[in-house]
């Protein structure tokens, strides 16, 4: 779905609380955090206005999204 919502906290509910607590004991998580959430904010914005890139360029950001995520969630474990 177009524009949809994959936020950390969105994504992971269960671990909010472990997301709140990490981003306040640790810069490098906090950092990724940020980093994630403005590449699906970006993403979001690129299709709900018609993804003014090509589809390779899409592609790779949604890698790095899936890329950084699963690195966070490394950490949540």
């Amino acid at each position: 779905m177009l524009g949809e919502d994959h936020s950390l906290i969105h994504e992971f509910p269960e671990y909010k609380d472990a997301i709140a607590k990490l981003i306040q004991s640790s810069d490098t998580f906090a950092n990724s955090v940020k980093q994630y959430n403005a590449l699906d904010k970006e993403i979001r914005e690129l299709e709900l206005n018609g993804a003014p890139i090509d589809d390779e360029a899409m592609h790779q950001l949604k890698h790095d999204r899936a890329v950084l995520k699963d690195s966070l969630y490394q950490c949540l474990k």
